[in-house]
Protein backbone atom coordinates (compact mmCIF):
# COMPACT_ATOMS: atom_id res chain seq x y z
CA UNK A 1 0.00 0.00 0.00
CA UNK A 2 2.90 2.38 0.66
CA UNK A 3 4.94 1.42 -2.52
CA UNK A 4 2.09 2.33 -4.98
CA UNK A 5 2.03 6.14 -4.30
CA UNK A 6 5.83 6.25 -4.42
CA UNK A 7 5.82 4.49 -7.81
CA UNK A 8 3.18 6.91 -9.09
CA UNK A 9 5.21 9.87 -7.95
CA UNK A 10 8.31 8.47 -9.71
CA UNK A 11 6.45 7.95 -12.98
CA UNK A 12 4.95 11.46 -12.86
CA UNK A 13 8.41 12.93 -12.20
CA UNK A 14 9.86 11.02 -15.18
CA UNK A 15 7.10 12.27 -17.44
CA UNK A 16 7.72 15.79 -16.27
CA UNK A 17 11.40 15.46 -17.07
CA UNK A 18 10.64 14.02 -20.52
CA UNK A 19 8.24 16.89 -21.24
CA UNK A 20 10.87 19.41 -20.28
CA UNK A 21 13.41 17.68 -22.50
CA UNK A 22 10.90 17.52 -25.34
CA UNK A 23 10.11 21.21 -24.97
CA UNK A 24 13.80 22.03 -25.01
CA UNK A 25 14.34 19.94 -28.06
CA UNK A 26 11.36 21.57 -29.80
CA UNK A 27 12.80 24.97 -29.07
CA UNK A 28 16.17 23.88 -30.40
CA UNK A 29 14.51 22.30 -33.48
CA UNK A 30 13.56 25.66 -34.72
CA UNK A 31 17.21 26.25 -35.15
CA UNK A 32 18.02 22.76 -36.33
CA UNK A 33 15.50 21.11 -38.58
CA UNK A 34 17.55 17.92 -38.64
CA UNK A 35 16.27 16.93 -35.30
CA UNK A 36 12.52 17.02 -36.15
CA UNK A 37 12.41 13.37 -36.78
CA UNK A 38 13.98 12.59 -33.41
CA UNK A 39 11.55 14.91 -31.71
CA UNK A 40 8.58 13.25 -33.39
CA UNK A 41 9.74 9.82 -32.31
CA UNK A 42 10.24 11.13 -28.83
CA UNK A 43 6.77 12.62 -28.73
CA UNK A 44 5.32 9.37 -30.04
CA UNK A 45 7.22 7.42 -27.44
CA UNK A 46 6.04 9.84 -24.77
CA UNK A 47 2.45 9.45 -25.90
CA UNK A 48 2.80 5.68 -25.78
CA UNK A 49 4.40 5.87 -22.37
CA UNK A 50 1.66 8.20 -21.24
CA UNK A 51 -1.03 5.74 -22.32
CA UNK A 52 0.80 2.90 -20.64
CA UNK A 53 1.20 5.07 -17.59
CA UNK A 54 -2.52 5.87 -17.63
CA UNK A 55 -3.34 2.15 -17.86
CA UNK A 56 -0.94 1.34 -15.03
CA UNK A 57 -2.30 4.20 -12.97
CA UNK A 58 -5.86 2.96 -13.57
CA UNK A 59 -4.77 -0.59 -12.65
CA UNK A 60 -2.93 0.71 -9.60
CA UNK A 61 -5.99 2.77 -8.66
CA UNK A 62 -8.23 -0.30 -8.98
CA UNK A 63 -5.79 -2.39 -6.99
CA UNK A 64 -5.56 0.37 -4.42
CA UNK A 65 -9.35 0.50 -4.13
CA UNK A 66 -9.54 -3.30 -3.73
CA UNK A 67 -6.75 -3.21 -1.14
CA UNK A 68 -8.46 -0.36 0.69
CA UNK A 69 -11.77 -2.26 0.66
CA UNK A 70 -10.08 -5.43 1.98
CA UNK A 71 -8.23 -3.36 4.56
CA UNK A 72 -11.43 -1.59 5.59
CA UNK A 73 -13.21 -4.95 5.88
CA UNK A 74 -10.38 -6.42 7.93
CA UNK A 75 -10.28 -3.32 10.10
CA UNK A 76 -14.05 -3.53 10.58
CA UNK A 77 -13.81 -7.19 11.57
CA UNK A 78 -10.92 -6.50 13.90
CA UNK A 79 -12.72 -3.49 15.34
CA UNK A 80 -15.88 -5.55 15.86
CA UNK A 81 -13.92 -8.28 17.66
CA UNK A 82 -12.09 -5.74 19.75
CA UNK A 83 -15.35 -3.95 20.51
CA UNK A 84 -16.95 -7.27 21.54
CA UNK A 85 -14.01 -8.13 23.77
CA UNK A 86 -14.00 -4.66 25.25
CA UNK A 87 -17.77 -4.86 25.78
CA UNK A 88 -17.53 -8.28 27.45
CA UNK A 89 -14.65 -7.08 29.59
CA UNK A 90 -16.54 -3.95 30.53
CA UNK A 91 -19.64 -6.02 31.38
CA UNK A 92 -17.62 -8.42 33.56
CA UNK A 93 -15.85 -5.50 35.15
CA UNK A 94 -19.20 -3.82 35.82
CA UNK A 95 -20.58 -7.02 37.41
CA UNK A 96 -17.48 -7.44 39.56
CA UNK A 97 -17.60 -3.78 40.50
CA UNK A 98 -21.30 -4.03 41.42
CA UNK A 99 -20.64 -7.15 43.52
CA UNK A 100 -17.67 -5.49 45.17
CA UNK A 101 -19.75 -2.41 45.91
CA UNK A 102 -22.51 -4.58 47.38
CA UNK A 103 -20.01 -6.43 49.58
CA UNK A 104 -18.45 -3.13 50.52
CA UNK A 105 -21.83 -1.69 51.49
CA UNK A 106 -22.58 -4.80 53.56
CA UNK A 107 -19.26 -4.58 55.33
CA UNK A 108 -19.68 -0.87 55.84
CA UNK A 109 -23.09 -1.59 57.40
CA UNK A 110 -21.47 -4.15 59.72
CA UNK A 111 -18.71 -1.71 60.55
CA UNK A 112 -21.28 1.00 61.20
CA UNK A 113 -23.22 -1.31 63.53
CA UNK A 114 -20.00 -2.30 65.28
CA UNK A 115 -19.13 1.38 65.61
CA UNK A 116 -22.51 2.00 67.23
CA UNK A 117 -21.93 -0.88 69.62
CA UNK A 118 -18.47 0.42 70.44
CA UNK A 119 -19.89 3.87 71.07
CA UNK A 120 -22.59 2.39 73.28
CA UNK A 121 -20.03 0.27 75.11
CA UNK A 122 -17.80 3.31 75.58
CA UNK A 123 -20.73 5.19 77.05
CA UNK A 124 -21.48 2.29 79.37
CA UNK A 125 -17.83 2.04 80.42
CA UNK A 126 -17.77 5.74 81.17
CA UNK A 127 -20.98 5.32 83.17
CA UNK A 128 -19.45 2.38 85.01
CA UNK A 129 -16.38 4.45 85.82
CA UNK A 130 -18.64 7.18 87.16
CA UNK A 131 -20.44 4.60 89.29
CA UNK A 132 -17.24 3.09 90.61
CA UNK A 133 -15.78 6.50 91.46
CA UNK A 134 -18.53 7.05 94.06
CA UNK A 135 -18.35 4.92 97.24
CA UNK A 136 -22.11 4.81 97.72
CA UNK A 137 -22.77 3.96 94.08
CA UNK A 138 -19.97 1.39 94.19
CA UNK A 139 -21.58 -0.23 97.23
CA UNK A 140 -24.91 -0.39 95.41
CA UNK A 141 -23.17 -1.98 92.45
CA UNK A 142 -21.75 -4.72 94.68
CA UNK A 143 -25.12 -5.31 96.35
CA UNK A 144 -26.90 -5.60 93.00
CA UNK A 145 -24.34 -8.11 91.74
CA UNK A 146 -24.70 -10.07 94.99
CA UNK A 147 -28.49 -10.06 94.69
CA UNK A 148 -28.34 -11.35 91.12
CA UNK A 149 -26.01 -14.22 92.04
CA UNK A 150 -28.10 -15.28 95.05
CA UNK A 151 -31.42 -15.07 93.19
CA UNK A 152 -30.06 -17.18 90.32
CA UNK A 153 -28.69 -19.90 92.63
CA UNK A 154 -31.16 -20.28 95.53
CA UNK A 155 -34.93 -20.51 95.99
CA UNK A 156 -36.65 -17.43 97.49
CA UNK A 157 -37.24 -19.16 100.82
CA UNK A 158 -33.50 -19.71 101.34
CA UNK A 159 -32.33 -16.07 101.60
CA UNK A 160 -33.29 -12.58 102.75
CA UNK A 161 -31.81 -9.29 101.55
CA UNK A 162 -31.13 -6.43 103.96
CA UNK A 163 -31.98 -8.65 106.92
CA UNK A 164 -31.87 -7.00 110.36
CA UNK A 165 -30.13 -8.99 113.11
CA UNK A 166 -30.80 -8.90 116.84
CA UNK A 167 -27.96 -6.39 117.40
CA UNK A 168 -29.69 -3.92 115.04
CA UNK A 169 -27.19 -4.39 112.22
CA UNK A 170 -28.48 -4.84 108.70
CA UNK A 171 -26.64 -7.34 106.52
CA UNK A 172 -26.71 -7.27 102.72
CA UNK A 173 -27.85 -10.91 102.47
CA UNK A 174 -28.68 -13.66 104.98
CA UNK A 175 -28.61 -17.25 103.74
CA UNK A 176 -31.06 -19.30 105.82
CA UNK A 177 -29.45 -22.67 106.52
CA UNK A 178 -30.66 -25.22 109.09
CA UNK A 179 -28.68 -25.76 112.27
CA UNK A 180 -25.87 -26.56 112.00
CA UNK A 181 -24.38 -24.33 110.70
CA UNK A 182 -27.31 -21.85 110.84
CA UNK A 183 -27.91 -18.63 108.88
CA UNK A 184 -24.82 -17.25 107.09
CA UNK A 185 -24.37 -13.50 106.57
CA UNK A 186 -22.91 -12.10 103.33
CA UNK A 187 -21.71 -8.50 103.12
CA UNK A 188 -20.47 -6.83 99.88
CA UNK A 189 -17.30 -4.70 100.01
CA UNK A 190 -15.38 -3.04 97.16
CA UNK A 191 -11.97 -1.53 98.18
CA UNK A 192 -11.34 0.07 94.78
CA UNK A 193 -9.31 3.19 95.69
CA UNK A 194 -6.46 1.29 97.33
CA UNK A 195 -6.49 -1.31 94.56
CA UNK A 196 -6.17 1.44 91.92
CA UNK A 197 -3.30 2.97 93.88
CA UNK A 198 -1.64 -0.43 93.95
CA UNK A 199 -2.02 -0.91 90.18
CA UNK A 200 -0.84 2.65 89.45
CA UNK A 201 2.31 2.40 91.59
CA UNK A 202 5.43 3.30 89.59
CA UNK A 203 8.16 2.16 91.95
CA UNK A 204 8.68 -0.12 94.92
CA UNK A 205 8.05 2.64 97.46
CA UNK A 206 4.65 3.54 96.03
CA UNK A 207 3.81 -0.14 95.62
CA UNK A 208 4.65 -0.84 99.27
CA UNK A 209 2.55 2.07 100.51
CA UNK A 210 -0.37 1.12 98.28
CA UNK A 211 -0.09 -2.52 99.43
CA UNK A 212 -0.28 -1.46 103.07
CA UNK A 213 -3.34 0.67 102.35
CA UNK A 214 -4.97 -2.20 100.45
CA UNK A 215 -4.29 -4.67 103.29
CA UNK A 216 -5.60 -2.21 105.85
CA UNK A 217 -8.84 -1.68 103.92
CA UNK A 218 -9.45 -5.42 103.56
CA UNK A 219 -8.71 -6.17 107.22
CA UNK A 220 -10.92 -3.27 108.34
CA UNK A 221 -13.85 -4.75 106.43
CA UNK A 222 -13.06 -8.25 107.73
CA UNK A 223 -13.07 -7.05 111.36
CA UNK A 224 -16.33 -5.13 110.87
CA UNK A 225 -18.06 -8.20 109.38
CA UNK A 226 -16.74 -10.45 112.15
CA UNK A 227 -18.03 -8.13 114.89
CA UNK A 228 -21.37 -7.24 113.32
CA UNK A 229 -22.63 -10.33 111.53
CA UNK A 230 -21.33 -13.31 113.53
CA UNK A 231 -23.71 -13.70 116.49
CA UNK A 232 -23.70 -16.78 118.74
CA UNK A 233 -26.93 -18.84 118.71
CA UNK A 234 -28.32 -16.60 115.93
CA UNK A 235 -26.02 -16.93 112.93
CA UNK A 236 -23.40 -19.39 111.78
CA UNK A 237 -19.93 -19.31 113.21
CA UNK A 238 -18.58 -17.70 110.04
CA UNK A 239 -19.58 -15.05 107.50
CA UNK A 240 -18.77 -14.17 103.87
CA UNK A 241 -17.24 -10.97 102.48
CA UNK A 242 -18.17 -10.56 98.82
CA UNK A 243 -15.69 -8.77 96.50
CA UNK A 244 -17.56 -7.95 93.25
CA UNK A 245 -14.31 -7.96 91.24
CA UNK A 246 -12.30 -10.96 90.13
CA UNK A 247 -9.23 -8.74 89.65
CA UNK A 248 -9.28 -7.52 93.27
CA UNK A 249 -9.85 -11.09 94.50
CA UNK A 250 -6.97 -12.41 92.39
CA UNK A 251 -4.63 -9.65 93.58
CA UNK A 252 -5.52 -10.38 97.19
CA UNK A 253 -4.90 -14.15 96.98
CA UNK A 254 -1.80 -13.79 94.77
CA UNK A 255 0.13 -11.13 96.69
CA UNK A 256 -1.45 -10.82 100.15
CA UNK A 257 -1.70 -14.34 101.66
CA UNK A 258 -1.22 -12.94 105.19
CA UNK A 259 -4.43 -10.91 104.79
CA UNK A 260 -6.29 -14.06 103.71
CA UNK A 261 -4.93 -15.96 106.72
CA UNK A 262 -6.06 -13.20 109.10
CA UNK A 263 -9.53 -13.27 107.56
CA UNK A 264 -9.66 -17.04 108.18
CA UNK A 265 -8.78 -16.47 111.83
CA UNK A 266 -11.58 -13.93 112.04
CA UNK A 267 -13.90 -16.60 110.52
CA UNK A 268 -14.65 -14.39 107.52
CA UNK A 269 -14.40 -16.08 104.13
CA UNK A 270 -13.55 -13.73 101.23
CA UNK A 271 -15.31 -14.70 97.99
CA UNK A 272 -15.47 -13.37 94.42
CA UNK A 273 -18.40 -13.72 91.99
CA UNK A 274 -17.06 -17.08 90.77
CA UNK A 275 -16.28 -18.56 94.18
CA UNK A 276 -19.55 -17.21 95.60
CA UNK A 277 -21.47 -19.05 92.87
CA UNK A 278 -19.67 -22.27 93.82
CA UNK A 279 -20.47 -21.64 97.49
CA UNK A 280 -24.13 -20.99 96.71
CA UNK A 281 -24.33 -24.25 94.77
CA UNK A 282 -23.01 -26.05 97.85
CA UNK A 283 -25.60 -24.24 99.98
CA UNK A 284 -28.31 -25.34 97.57
CA UNK A 285 -27.17 -28.95 97.95
CA UNK A 286 -27.27 -28.59 101.76
CA UNK A 287 -30.78 -27.15 101.61
CA UNK A 288 -31.89 -29.96 99.36
CA UNK A 289 -30.45 -32.54 101.78
CA UNK A 290 -32.20 -30.84 104.71
CA UNK A 291 -35.52 -30.89 102.87
CA UNK A 292 -35.00 -34.56 102.08
CA UNK A 293 -34.38 -35.28 105.79
CA UNK A 294 -37.57 -33.44 106.67
CA UNK A 295 -39.48 -35.35 104.06
CA UNK A 296 -37.93 -38.60 105.33
CA UNK A 297 -39.72 -38.10 108.69
CA UNK A 298 -42.99 -37.47 106.90
CA UNK A 299 -42.44 -40.54 104.75
CA UNK A 300 -41.67 -42.64 107.85
CA UNK A 301 -44.91 -41.53 109.55
CA UNK A 302 -46.88 -42.28 106.45
CA UNK A 303 -45.27 -45.73 106.20
CA UNK A 304 -46.26 -46.53 109.82
CA UNK A 305 -49.83 -45.51 109.07
CA UNK A 306 -49.72 -47.63 105.93
CA UNK A 307 -48.52 -50.64 107.91
CA UNK A 308 -51.41 -50.20 110.37
CA UNK A 309 -53.86 -49.98 107.49
CA UNK A 310 -52.42 -53.20 106.03
CA UNK A 311 -52.80 -54.97 109.42
CA UNK A 312 -56.45 -53.90 109.66
CA UNK A 313 -57.01 -55.08 106.11
CA UNK A 314 -55.51 -58.48 107.02
CA UNK A 315 -57.86 -58.85 110.00
CA UNK A 316 -60.82 -57.97 107.87
CA UNK A 317 -59.75 -60.49 105.23
CA UNK A 318 -59.55 -63.18 107.95
CA UNK A 319 -63.05 -62.29 109.17
CA UNK A 320 -64.31 -62.42 105.59
CA UNK A 321 -62.67 -65.81 105.16
CA UNK A 322 -64.43 -67.15 108.29
CA UNK A 323 -67.71 -65.87 106.88
CA UNK A 324 -67.00 -67.68 103.63
CA UNK A 325 -66.16 -70.90 105.53
CA UNK A 326 -69.46 -70.68 107.50
CA UNK A 327 -71.33 -70.02 104.28
CA UNK A 328 -69.72 -73.08 102.71
CA UNK A 329 -70.79 -75.19 105.72
CA UNK A 330 -74.35 -73.88 105.49
CA UNK A 331 -74.42 -74.65 101.78
CA UNK A 332 -73.22 -78.19 102.50
CA UNK A 333 -75.96 -78.70 105.09
CA UNK A 334 -78.55 -77.32 102.70
CA UNK A 335 -77.29 -79.70 100.00
CA UNK A 336 -77.70 -82.64 102.43
CA UNK A 337 -81.23 -81.57 103.29
CA UNK A 338 -82.23 -81.19 99.67
CA UNK A 339 -80.80 -84.67 98.97
CA UNK A 340 -82.92 -86.19 101.73
CA UNK A 341 -86.00 -84.39 100.49
CA UNK A 342 -85.40 -85.68 97.00
CA UNK A 343 -84.91 -89.23 98.28
CA UNK A 344 -88.14 -89.11 100.27
CA UNK A 345 -90.02 -87.76 97.27
CA UNK A 346 -88.76 -90.61 95.15
CA UNK A 347 -89.90 -93.15 97.78
CA UNK A 348 -93.28 -91.54 97.99
CA UNK A 349 -93.58 -91.76 94.26
CA UNK A 350 -92.79 -95.48 94.40
CA UNK A 351 -95.68 -96.08 96.77
CA UNK A 352 -98.26 -97.31 94.26
CA UNK A 353 -101.01 -99.82 94.37
CA UNK A 354 -99.89 -103.03 92.86
CA UNK A 355 -101.73 -104.41 89.96
CA UNK A 356 -103.39 -107.13 92.11
CA UNK A 357 -105.00 -104.41 94.24
CA UNK A 358 -103.01 -105.05 97.38
CA UNK A 359 -101.75 -102.09 99.38
CA UNK A 360 -98.09 -101.57 99.90
CA UNK A 361 -96.93 -100.66 103.36
CA UNK A 362 -94.50 -97.76 103.54
CA UNK A 363 -91.62 -98.73 105.75
CA UNK A 364 -89.71 -95.72 107.15
CA UNK A 365 -85.98 -95.48 106.46
CA UNK A 366 -84.32 -95.66 109.86
CA UNK A 367 -80.92 -94.37 108.68
CA UNK A 368 -82.38 -91.35 106.98
CA UNK A 369 -84.50 -90.52 110.00
CA UNK A 370 -81.48 -90.61 112.25
CA UNK A 371 -79.51 -88.39 109.83
CA UNK A 372 -82.41 -85.94 109.63
CA UNK A 373 -82.41 -85.62 113.35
Amino acid sequence: MIETPVLLLGIIAALFVLLVIAGGMLFAGRRNSGQDELLARTITQLDTNQRELGGRIAQLTEDSRASQAALAKALDERLEKVSKRVGDSLEQTAEKTAKTMTDLQTRLAVIDEAQKNITKLSTEVVGLQDILSNKQARGSFGEIQLNDLVQNALPPSAYQFQATLSNGRRVDCLIRLPNPPGPIAIDAKFPLESYRMLRAAKDDTERTQAGRAFSADILKHVKAISERYILPSETAESALMFLPSEAVYAELHANFPDVVDKSFRERVWIVSPTTLMATLNTVRAVLKDARMREQAGVIQREMMALIQDVARLDNRVLNLRRHFDQANEDIRQVTISTGKITSRAERIEEVQLEENGEETTLVPDTKQSISAE
